[in-house]
Protein backbone atom coordinates (compact mmCIF):
# COMPACT_ATOMS: atom_id res chain seq x y z
CA UNK A 1 0.00 0.00 0.00
CA UNK A 2 2.77 2.80 0.51
CA UNK A 3 4.63 2.12 -2.69
CA UNK A 4 1.02 2.82 -4.52
CA UNK A 5 0.75 6.05 -2.59
CA UNK A 6 4.18 7.41 -4.45
CA UNK A 7 2.96 6.06 -7.48
CA UNK A 8 2.53 9.52 -9.58
CA UNK A 9 -0.88 10.85 -10.50
CA UNK A 10 -1.76 12.52 -13.63
CA UNK A 11 -1.89 15.91 -13.89
CA UNK A 12 -5.39 17.54 -13.15
CA UNK A 13 -7.01 19.72 -15.60
CA UNK A 14 -5.93 23.25 -14.17
CA UNK A 15 -2.67 21.98 -14.09
CA UNK A 16 -1.75 21.92 -17.33
CA UNK A 17 -1.65 25.66 -19.01
CA UNK A 18 -4.01 25.91 -22.47
CA UNK A 19 -2.28 25.00 -25.26
CA UNK A 20 -2.20 26.52 -28.89
CA UNK A 21 -3.45 25.73 -31.71
CA UNK A 22 -1.81 21.87 -32.63
CA UNK A 23 -1.09 23.39 -36.23
CA UNK A 24 0.85 26.48 -34.97
CA UNK A 25 3.07 24.51 -32.78
CA UNK A 26 6.38 24.05 -33.95
CA UNK A 27 8.80 23.22 -31.57
CA UNK A 28 8.37 20.38 -28.44
CA UNK A 29 10.16 18.45 -26.53
CA UNK A 30 8.71 15.01 -24.88
CA UNK A 31 9.58 12.56 -22.53
CA UNK A 32 7.96 8.91 -22.99
CA UNK A 33 7.74 5.49 -22.94
CA UNK A 34 8.09 3.48 -26.72
CA UNK A 35 7.35 -0.18 -27.86
CA UNK A 36 7.62 -1.39 -31.25
CA UNK A 37 6.39 -4.99 -32.76
CA UNK A 38 7.46 -6.62 -35.78
CA UNK A 39 6.13 -10.23 -35.91
CA UNK A 40 7.35 -11.52 -33.11
CA UNK A 41 10.12 -8.97 -32.46
CA UNK A 42 9.47 -6.48 -29.45
CA UNK A 43 11.77 -3.32 -28.26
CA UNK A 44 10.73 -0.98 -25.54
CA UNK A 45 12.61 2.18 -24.65
CA UNK A 46 12.19 5.50 -23.00
CA UNK A 47 12.17 8.27 -25.15
CA UNK A 48 12.88 12.22 -24.97
CA UNK A 49 12.39 14.22 -28.32
CA UNK A 50 13.11 17.54 -28.77
CA UNK A 51 11.70 19.06 -32.25
CA UNK A 52 12.18 22.34 -33.92
CA UNK A 53 11.56 23.20 -37.69
CA UNK A 54 15.47 22.91 -38.23
CA UNK A 55 16.48 19.53 -36.41
CA UNK A 56 15.27 16.79 -34.32
CA UNK A 57 17.70 15.05 -31.39
CA UNK A 58 16.10 11.83 -30.04
CA UNK A 59 17.80 9.99 -27.44
CA UNK A 60 16.43 5.96 -27.06
CA UNK A 61 17.66 4.91 -23.02
CA UNK A 62 16.73 1.25 -21.57
CA UNK A 63 14.01 1.24 -18.93
CA UNK A 64 17.01 1.69 -16.65
CA UNK A 65 18.52 4.40 -18.11
CA UNK A 66 20.87 3.17 -20.31
CA UNK A 67 21.30 4.52 -23.64
CA UNK A 68 20.67 2.73 -26.48
CA UNK A 69 21.08 5.16 -29.42
CA UNK A 70 20.81 8.99 -30.41
CA UNK A 71 19.22 9.75 -33.04
CA UNK A 72 19.42 13.33 -35.18
CA UNK A 73 18.05 15.45 -38.13
CA UNK A 74 19.21 18.76 -39.43
CA UNK A 75 19.87 20.23 -42.84
CA UNK A 76 23.27 17.68 -43.03
CA UNK A 77 20.89 14.95 -43.31
CA UNK A 78 20.32 11.86 -40.28
CA UNK A 79 22.51 10.17 -37.86
CA UNK A 80 22.07 7.31 -35.30
CA UNK A 81 25.32 6.90 -33.07
CA UNK A 82 24.13 3.38 -31.09
CA UNK A 83 25.73 2.43 -27.35
CA UNK A 84 28.81 1.11 -29.04
CA UNK A 85 29.49 4.27 -30.81
CA UNK A 86 28.43 3.18 -34.19
CA UNK A 87 27.38 5.89 -36.64
CA UNK A 88 24.82 5.35 -39.13
CA UNK A 89 24.32 8.55 -41.90
CA UNK A 90 21.92 9.13 -44.35
CA UNK A 91 19.87 12.18 -46.70
CA UNK A 92 16.92 11.70 -44.11
CA UNK A 93 14.85 9.96 -41.41
CA UNK A 94 13.55 7.46 -43.67
CA UNK A 95 16.45 6.18 -45.34
CA UNK A 96 18.16 5.83 -42.17
CA UNK A 97 15.67 3.42 -40.36
CA UNK A 98 15.47 1.51 -43.48
CA UNK A 99 19.35 1.27 -43.41
CA UNK A 100 19.20 0.49 -39.59
CA UNK A 101 15.56 -1.81 -38.93
CA UNK A 102 15.55 -2.93 -42.41
CA UNK A 103 12.20 -0.58 -42.40
CA UNK A 104 11.22 2.95 -42.91
CA UNK A 105 9.93 4.60 -40.05
CA UNK A 106 7.44 7.85 -40.54
CA UNK A 107 10.39 9.78 -38.59
CA UNK A 108 9.75 13.21 -41.20
CA UNK A 109 6.02 13.01 -40.50
CA UNK A 110 5.67 12.06 -37.23
CA UNK A 111 5.86 15.21 -35.00
CA UNK A 112 2.91 16.73 -36.86
CA UNK A 113 1.42 13.34 -35.74
CA UNK A 114 2.26 13.02 -32.45
CA UNK A 115 0.66 16.51 -31.49
CA UNK A 116 -2.32 15.48 -33.43
CA UNK A 117 -2.31 17.39 -36.26
CA UNK A 118 -3.58 15.04 -38.92
CA UNK A 119 -6.77 15.12 -41.18
CA UNK A 120 -8.53 12.98 -39.06
CA UNK A 121 -10.70 10.23 -40.09
CA UNK A 122 -12.55 9.84 -36.79
CA UNK A 123 -12.90 12.73 -34.08
CA UNK A 124 -14.22 12.67 -29.90
CA UNK A 125 -17.06 14.63 -28.87
CA UNK A 126 -14.59 17.79 -28.42
CA UNK A 127 -12.65 17.70 -31.64
CA UNK A 128 -10.00 15.96 -30.94
CA UNK A 129 -8.17 12.97 -33.60
CA UNK A 130 -8.84 9.69 -32.28
CA UNK A 131 -8.18 7.90 -35.92
CA UNK A 132 -6.41 8.60 -39.02
CA UNK A 133 -4.67 7.20 -41.47
CA UNK A 134 -1.20 9.07 -42.80
CA UNK A 135 1.78 7.75 -45.44
CA UNK A 136 0.20 4.20 -45.39
CA UNK A 137 0.19 4.36 -41.44
CA UNK A 138 -2.94 3.74 -39.30
CA UNK A 139 -2.54 6.34 -36.28
CA UNK A 140 -4.72 5.68 -33.06
CA UNK A 141 -5.01 8.80 -30.26
CA UNK A 142 -6.22 6.49 -27.29
CA UNK A 143 -5.40 8.92 -24.54
CA UNK A 144 -5.20 12.82 -24.27
CA UNK A 145 -3.16 15.16 -21.21
CA UNK A 146 -6.52 15.93 -20.05
CA UNK A 147 -10.83 16.41 -21.32
CA UNK A 148 -9.79 19.23 -22.96
CA UNK A 149 -10.24 20.12 -26.59
CA UNK A 150 -6.66 21.61 -27.13
CA UNK A 151 -5.03 18.84 -25.24
CA UNK A 152 -2.17 16.90 -26.17
CA UNK A 153 -2.35 13.06 -27.04
CA UNK A 154 -0.17 11.28 -24.28
CA UNK A 155 -1.06 7.31 -25.38
CA UNK A 156 -0.80 6.48 -29.55
CA UNK A 157 -0.18 3.93 -31.46
CA UNK A 158 0.76 3.96 -35.12
CA UNK A 159 0.23 0.49 -37.44
CA UNK A 160 1.49 -0.60 -40.90
CA UNK A 161 2.07 -3.91 -41.74
CA UNK A 162 3.36 -6.30 -39.53
CA UNK A 163 4.53 -3.04 -37.59
CA UNK A 164 3.11 -1.56 -34.82
CA UNK A 165 4.57 1.21 -32.25
CA UNK A 166 3.05 2.68 -29.50
CA UNK A 167 4.22 5.88 -27.36
CA UNK A 168 3.34 7.09 -24.14
CA UNK A 169 4.20 10.77 -23.47
CA UNK A 170 4.69 11.39 -19.70
CA UNK A 171 5.30 15.20 -20.11
CA UNK A 172 5.10 17.47 -23.03
CA UNK A 173 7.13 21.01 -23.08
CA UNK A 174 6.14 23.53 -25.87
CA UNK A 175 9.06 25.40 -27.09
Amino acid sequence: MLLAGCEALPPRQAEISPRPARAGISAFSLDGRVAARQDQTRHYANIAWHHTAAADDILLTTPLGQGVAELSRDAAGARLVSADQQVAAAPDWESLSAQVFGFALPLAGMPRWLLGDVAATQRDDVGRPLAASADGWDIRYLDYESPAADALPVLMEFRRDDIELRLKVDSWQLN
